[in-house]
């Protein structure tokens, strides 16, 4: 993959009141916007080896990756952030990610209503899942690795009447019928894990529970005792579930 293939761009977000970047690798296929991990940002992915291994898939006009800050992570596990703060800043990062982010991939795919895949680790994982059940008229998979879902453990105690609707494993049980819940059924989350050092397989099951439910589709994939909660695991995993997920033939004009 050529280093042309790489584009970044910066801008000062309205809804985070910070400096945010958003970054692309590859040139045509189905987009896929990767979040990083708890305090990673856009380039996370590459420092750590997951676009090189994605590099079959970029190249073969598969995929084109899109990676953000991590904003709300960051606020989420580090300071001393009242849990009202965390939970606001989690409402404005899926603002933000739905009213910038969107529209920025939409239209470097020239395509305006082009579906994304979501994929994620750790607290990637979280946000990959949370923005596939609140926008499953954008994204159409969520690819969730290693995932720590319920983020309540951050709240010390307090009932915070917003949280639940940012968290998928409290919002998707109370989903009323309706067009919200009919897409989601049409959409599919994939919930892998390994089993080794400081995993939590027991997340994963809880939303896959929580999503069966509600009839939503969606699988849970445990990888053993020897993969770990560590990027070493998440570089086999994502190429293997893109390559189910996302078809051979790009969705995207190439002209």
């Amino acid at each position: 993959m050529s280093h042309h293939d790489k584009v970044s761009s910066t801008w000062t977000s309205s809804r985070l009141s910070t400096e945010v970047q958003l970054v692309r690798w590859g040139t045509v296929g189905t987009p896929v916007l990767l979040f990083p991990t708890a305090g990673g940002d856009a380039e996370e992915c590459e420092r750590f080896l997951m676009i090189q291994v994605l590099a079959p898939l970029i190249d073969a006009g598969r995929v084109k990756v899109y990676s953000v800050d991590s904003v709300a992570g960051r606020t989420w596990l580090t300071g001393n952030h009242s849990p009202e703060h965390r939970t606001w800043v989690q409402h404005q990062f899926d603002a933000f990610v739905v009213s910038e982010i969107v529209p920025a991939i939409r239209h470097d795919c020239r395509t305006d209503d082009i579906e994304i895949v979501a994929a994620g680790a750790s607290i990637g994982a979280f946000n990959a899942l949370a923005s596939l059940c609140r926008h499953p008229e954008i994204f159409r998979a969520a690819i969730c690795m290693s995932g720590t879902y319920d983020l309540s453990k951050y709240l010390e105690g307090r009932r915070v009447d917003a949280f639940e609707s940012c968290s998928p494993v409290h919002f998707v049980p109370q989903l009323p019928e309706g067009d919200h819940l009919e897409r989601l059924r049409r959409r599919f989350v994939l919930l892998t894990h390994g089993e080794g050092r400081w995993e939590s397989p027991e997340e994963s099951w809880r939303v896959a529970n929580a999503l069966g439910a509600r009839g939503i589709p969606n699988r849970v994939d445990a990888w053993g005792t020897e993969w770990d909660h560590d990027w070493p695991t998440w570089r086999h995993m994502l190429p293997k579930y893109l390559e189910e997920v996302v078809p051979a033939t790009s969705p995207e004009p190439t002209s």
